[in-house]
């Protein structure tokens, strides 16, 4: 599988991008087809609570690609919503 983690605007702490692995990771032992995942962050202006935006596309071969993007409090957080949203649109497409 191939992890792209990009940061608009900011560095990506350690503790982020290990916990955007794991969860990447968890995806890929449920999915074992998943060939790509790419995970972008920014902060959504104007600064507010709800200002960490997650854009996560997964690519699947010989089928769709998947895309979800959620803003919460916290990128853990608006990560968390998007990998939900791509289970249940690759559950709904088995």
């Amino acid at each position: 599988m191939d992890l792209r983690i990009q940061a608009i605007h900011f560095d990506a702490s350690e503790k982020l991008e290990a916990f955007i692995n794991k969860k990447a990771d968890r995806l890929v032992r449920h999915f074992p087809a998943v060939s790509a995942v790419d995970v972008t962050l920014k902060v959504v202006k104007p600064e507010t609570s709800n200002n960490k935006e997650a854009l996560v596309k997964v690519t699947v071969p010989q089928q769709d690609e998947y895309v979800a993007d959620k803003v919460a409090d916290s990128f853990e957080e608006a990560l968390d919503m998007a990998l939900e949203a791509i289970e249940r649109q690759m559950e709904k497409n088995k």
